[in-house]
């Protein structure tokens, strides 16, 4: 007697672990993780999880981490042809999707696909897949792929009448997209009622649904992210918002460092209200808008070319990079030892991201290099230390250096900031254009969006 097919949604053991580790880990690649909006995640029927696609595989895991429950993912086609591959992604609860790049042939092998999909929805298993298809390390959204949508209707006429379909959006927004020890902001929006959805448009025909809900879930996520829709000015766009971001907190209510409990969000608030007031500006004088971008172009080029850093633009108190310099230089022969025991994983993961083109698995290899190779790396060096300490000298150095990569990435993040800063305060003229936008975008921009 054969005995009960093991479903992917099923409860694994060794899944929960790794996933425990997992969610430890990823709190100490970041110096902070925000979520925003929990409280719109349903309770009451099953979930599709629909974030923006930034940063390759870290996305997937900050998803993961908003609720503590086991989800269930997709990722494209090809990366399972290798059957070792293929095995560790269905350990790790990943489904293979075709993608419309493959081909309308190999798209239509998706219905093995959007049936699992079904039944992980029925076991109230929250599903997640990345609308986008593709990722891309900006702050905007490329056009939503139909796979989603074709899962929620074909889930919804199977599973409605016990319960309800939610689409969630989810929208992540990285301090920065290439470093870890950056910020995280995971932003819940306003999650979709699949059914009521298309009670509301029972006119449609299917083909027509789906554009519909694409048009609707692009719109909700770029209401949970800093949204630039110019890729022409992006990058003036992003170097506006940095500078004028604190005088905006203030108008969004928060202090100049945002209300500790919900900085990260703040800060978006901030950013979005300075979107808003460009994009109002530009219907009504886009010429003034034209002298901001090439005002902000200027001064970024002047930047980067001096090694100056965002973080050093927008930083409202320079006294916690004081706190945290005081105790680099106490710490220092400490700091030192952990930078040069975990110079070879750096290095090795130096070596792997040269090899790749797209900068935006950078975090995800470093991250996973530490998650897999560092701890084997400590087992190798605490076994040295017993054969060469007494115990109670092993032990303490071992507990010492577990923390090793995280205490050299602050340490160099410390020093990179402190030399950003000194760049910064010594070039006057540049604090002085600084200021110059400044005045002119909150005189001739946000006055201008604001009718005044």
């Amino acid at each position: 007697m054969s005995g009960k097919v093991r479903k992917i949604q099923d409860f694994d053991r060794a899944y929960y672990l790794l996933r425990i580790l997992m969610e430890a880990a990823l709190k100490r690649a970041y110096c902070r993780i925000e979520y925003a909006g929990r409280d719109r995640i349903p309770r009451d029927g099953a979930v599709i999880y629909a974030p923006n696609h930034t940063n390759a595989l870290m996305d997937a895991l900050v998803v993961l981490t908003i609720d503590g429950r086991e989800k269930v993912f997709v990722a494209r086609a090809d990366i399972f042809r290798n059957r070792r591959v293929a095995s560790i992604l269905s350990f790790l609860k990943i489904m293979p999707i075709m993608r419309s790049r493959d081909g309308m042939e190999e798209v239509r092998k998706n219905s093995d696909t959007i049936n699992r999909a079904v039944d992980v929805l029925k076991d109230k298993v929250p599903f997640v897949i990345l609308p986008e298809g593709t990722h891309r390390a900006m702050h905007s959204l490329l056009p939503l792929s139909k796979g989603i949508f074709r899962i929620a209707i074909s889930a919804e006429r199977l599973v409605g009448d016990s319960m309800p379909l939610y689409i969630v959006p989810v929208g992540i927004e990285y301090g920065n997209f290439f470093r870890l020890r950056s910020t995280v902001l995971v932003n819940i929006g306003e999650p979709v009622n699949v059914g009521e959805y298309m009670k509301s448009h029972c006119g449609l025909t299917l083909p027509e649904t789906v554009n519909s809900l694409k048009d609707c879930l692009a719109g909700k996520i770029k209401e949970t992210i800093l949204y630039i829709p110019d890729d022409r000015w992006y990058d003036a766009s992003y170097e506006v918002c940095a500078l004028v971001v604190r005088e905006q907190l203030r108008e969004c209510g928060g202090s100049t460092a945002g209300k500790k409990k919900n900085q990260l969000y703040t800060r978006l608030q901030a950013n979005k209200r300075t979107m808003e007031q460009i994009r109002i500006a530009r219907e009504k004088a886009s010429d003034k808008v034209a002298a901001l971008f090439e005002k902000a172009e200027n001064i970024r080029r002047r930047r980067l070319a001096r090694g100056i850093s965002l973080s050093s633009v927008t930083a409202s108190s320079r006294m916690p990079r004081l706190y945290g310099q005081i105790a680099f230089l106490v710490l220092l022969p400490y700091v030192v030892c952990c930078a040069v025991l975990s110079s070879p994983l750096e290095a090795l993961v130096r070596l792997i991201s040269r090899k790749m083109k797209d900068r935006a698995f950078f975090n995800s290899v470093r991250f996973a290099a530490r998650f897999v190779l560092w701890p084997l790396m400590v087992a190798a060096y605490a076994a040295a230390a017993f054969s060469l300490l007494e115990w109670e000298w092993a032990l303490l150095s071992v507990v010492a250096l577990c923390p090793a990569p995280s205490v050299s990435d602050r340490a160099f993040r410390l020093v990179r900031l402190s030399v950003s800063d000194i760049r910064l305060y010594s070039d006057k003229k540049l604090r002085a254009d600084m200021d110059s936008l400044r005045n002119y975008f909150f005189r001739d921009i946000a006055s201008v969006s604001d009718g005044r």
